[in-house]
């Protein structure tokens, strides 16, 4: 399959939501409901390229939220939802994708094995839809009263991102322009072209309420996933009269020795939040080997790695430090060192610890040869 590329629609208004914004620019935890979904497509492996059909009126409001992402450039919607898409599909013409996704931009919770289902069965040629059978009873009203039960079994619950083969769908959409239509399978269904299910997931819910939002706002917090990375580092003795400890010049007899300013825990802090988000080691960022680390101050390293965790809208939680030496001592600073590595990190002091043991002067710390430190980093994306 030489293309798949996706189109997210998000230039409703949104009526029956309400509120001051439309509901794809709510903040949904760190991010917005649009960023979210639109990250779900382009972190997908098969998926070349992103396409998102916004309302004129909402340009700011977008360029806010994919400020980080790497899309393609937005269009604007039409009058009706069926006229974006055709706006959307036709402005892929350039890039001739086999297939097309199209998806609504308030349902962030699409994963990705609903996504692989979708483009798996699409290869046959097909149009296909996401979705779940109708698990409640269905009953039909009339003035108020209950006229009978609706018979379920042969029942689905649509969902998005539908797929087509692009020709078929973009053809569908030029022959019936004009007509209203509740979905783009619809159109398939009106021109005579296959259309089947492959199984949805039931946080793939579309956000129309604020109790929809509400409900996304929880699904979130459990969705969270919780990291946690590792760092060690170990720094020799030297001539000198003070170390540098997490960011807090301490006086000693002797100093460290390194390319920087040989903070070792800042150092270890560094590597273990670059481990939990599995982004290299403090030696791959920031290279002993180049002159402008040359006695360079070691906020900078960790300040690095907070950046690369928010870049990927994740929290750090905690951060834990254990400084290994004879001397000096830690306890006298160890108040001012976990200020200093808060003020870094730009988080809570109550989420940072700093301990000071020592080896029972065996091994080289022991020996006073130099100090080593382990850190522990928990992050939440």
């Amino acid at each position: 399959m030489k293309s798949v590329y996706a189109i997210i629609v998000a230039a409703g208004r949104g009526r029956r939501f309400g509120g001051e914004i439309p509901k794809q620019y709510c903040p949904l935890g760190a991010t917005t409901v649009l960023e979210k979904t639109i990250k779900t497509f382009c972190a997908h492996p098969l998926i070349k390229g992103v396409r998102v059909i916004i309302h004129p009126d909402d340009r700011e409001l977008y360029d806010q939220a994919v400020a980080e992402l790497d899309i393609l450039e937005p269009i604007y919607g039409g009058a009706e939802r069926q006229d974006s898409v055709q706006n959307g599909l036709e402005s892929l013409v350039e890039y001739e994708p086999d297939v097309v996704l199209i998806q609504d931009a308030a349902r962030p919770f699409c994963d990705s094995s609903v996504i692989d289902r979708v483009i798996e069965k699409v290869k046959s040629g097909q149009g296909v839809i996401p979705a779940l059978p109708v698990s409640d009873t269905l009953k039909r009203e009339k003035q108020g009263l209950c006229v009978g039960t609706v018979d379920r079994s042969d029942l689905w619950r649509a969902q998005t991102p539908q797929g087509f083969m692009y020709d078929d769908i973009l053809g569908a959409h030029r022959q019936l322009k004009g007509k209203a239509f509740t979905d783009d399978a619809a159109l398939m269904e009106a021109v005579s072209k296959s259309v089947c299910f492959v199984m949805g997931a039931q946080d793939n819910f579309k956000i129309t309420t604020q109790e929809d939002l509400q409900r996304a706002q929880r699904i979130l917090k459990m969705e969270s996933e919780f990291r946690t990375g590792t760092g060690f580092d170990v720094h020799r003795f030297c001539e000198g009269q003070a170390v540098t400890l997490c960011g807090v010049e301490v006086p000693h007899s002797q100093g460290l020795a390194g390319h920087s300013d040989a903070d070792v825990a800042l150092h270890a802090l560094t590597d273990a939040l670059l481990g939990a988000i599995g982004a290299g080691d403090i030696g791959s960022h920031f290279p002993p080997s180049e002159a402008q680390w040359k006695g360079a101050s070691s906020d900078r390293f960790l300040k690095k790695a907070c950046e690369l965790v928010r870049d990927r809208s994740g929290q750090i939680m905690n951060l834990d430090v254990t400084i290994i030496c004879e001397r000096p001592k830690v306890g006298p600073y160890r108040e001012e060192m976990r200020t200093r590595v808060a003020e870094i990190a730009e988080i809570d002091v109550a989420r940072v610890s700093v301990k000071g043991t020592t080896t029972e002067k065996l091994g080289f710390t022991g020996r006073g040869e130099g100090i080593a430190a382990q850190a522990i980093a928990t992050v939440k994306l």
